[in-house]
């Protein structure tokens, strides 16, 4: 009898072994996959470490700064950052001629790279997909703007711009942008970028695509009709581009004779080079039928507004410091052309850009540079000798 109940005792002990390893066996395999779950879906409740470059003031060069993102949550999407377009805004912003800055503030929003990570409700991306970030990251998607794809117009909230907006949900206080070799953001803010176009050519598609081509697909620009571009650099150009892929006869707009023959080579039927008298615009008075204009300082424009066609449309896209314009309205109430301006884009327009570029091989004309070239190639855009985009080489942060 004794010797049976020890038997019983003995196997019972073992039992229980058997089933507590068996319970750690399992919560560690458990853990484990919740692990790998959490790694695959980029959802480790961990701050994401990046690295970039900053403005520290409105005067210094951008200094090389390491520094913090939000980790990854459920509808976001953490990108490595493989190339960073130069916009004329990212100096504007930085130098404060736009309205007093939060610094270090890491610019950029011409962003293009590959996801490393998703959040587990994401739905839009996975992991390995080529993906892009534009001029903003968020905003209220609850207003009318913001249901019918016009995200940049949001009613209640504004939109979050990619860099130097207040965002609690950013360690440093505000947005960061692509001056870095990563960036978390909702899914919904990125850009699916197709197979076919490399990255580098996709980055700058990204502001100045959108930039230029929303506001001539609003107005509906067609074959034949004669499009202005005023200001070829880095959206000039594509404007130019674009208008020649849609039918247009391009009259492209320069103070600078040294791009003439790359101009034609975008395309463009005439090239128009005009001095500080102008005279060269008189002859095109009422000719055109659209202009857009990409010229970020403010400049003498009434010559130029009236080589439109009487109710035809003028639209300024480049933005002045403090937005400040000087329109003469005397030539205004005679040549009766409609003046707007234009910002971005929402996100369908932007993948529409996108996918139309992709597929139509439209590629801005850059050069690629390292990160420590960011403070020269400033130089070179505000003197006008960028050719046509810089974009950064994202692994040289």
């Amino acid at each position: 009898m004794e010797k049976s109940r020890r038997k019983f005792l003995q196997q019972a002990a073992l039992a229980g072994t058997g089933l507590a390893l068996a319970d750690v066996s399992g919560l560690l395999a458990s853990e484990r996959n919740n692990k790998n779950n959490e790694i695959k879906n980029g959802t480790m409740d961990k701050l994401i470490k990046s690295k970039g470059y900053a403005g520290t003031d409105k005067e210094s060069p951008l200094k090389s700064w390491e520094f913090e993102r939000r980790a990854v949550g459920d509808y976001d999407i953490l990108i490595d950052i493989k190339f960073s377009g130069i916009c004329h805004s990212d100096i504007h912003t930085i130098r404060d001629h736009w309205g007093p800055q939060k610094y270090p503030q890491v610019p950029g929003h011409e962003i293009a790279g590959v996801v490393a990570a998703v959040g587990k409700k994401v739905t839009k991306f996975k992991v390995g997909d080529k993906a892009g970030v534009g001029c903003m990251v968020n905003s209220c998607m609850e207003c009318t703007s913001c249901k019918n794809g016009e995200e940049h117009h949001c009613e209640t909230t504004g939109m979050v711009g990619t860099y130097g907006a207040s965002d609690a949900t950013s360690p440093s206080g505000i947005t960061q942008g692509g001056y870095s070799n990563n960036i978390v953001v909702i899914e919904h803010f990125a850009i699916k970028i197709p197979q076919n176009i490399d990255l580098q050519y996709a980055a700058p598609l990204l502001c100045a695509g959108i930039t230029t081509y929303s506001p001539m697909m609003k107005t509906g620009i067609k074959k034949g009709d004669k499009v202005g571009v005023i200001g070829i650099g880095g959206l000039g150009h594509l404007a130019v581009k674009i208008a020649v892929a849609k039918g247009a006869d391009v009259y492209a707009f320069t103070t600078s004779a040294d791009k003439v023959n790359d101009i034609k080579s975008f395309g463009a039927k005439e090239v128009i080079i005009v001095d500080e008298k102008q005279k060269q615009l008189k002859p095109l008075f009422g000719k055109l039928d659209y202009i857009i204009s990409t010229v970020p300082y403010a400049y003498e424009m009434s010559n130029y507004i009236s080589c439109v066609k009487p109710n035809g449309f003028f639209t300024q896209v480049g933005q002045p410091i403090n937005g400040e314009l000087t329109i003469n309205n005397f030539n205004m109430i005679f040549n009766r052309v409609n003046f707007n301006g234009s910002l971005i884009g929402g996100i369908p327009e932007t993948q529409e850009v996108i996918d139309y570029c992709a597929l139509n091989k439209i590629y801005p004309q850059i050069e690629i540079i390292k990160a420590n070239e960011i403070n020269d190639a400033w130089d070179k855009v505000v003197n006008k000798k960028a050719r046509y985009r810089y974009v950064i080489d994202a692994s040289t942060f």
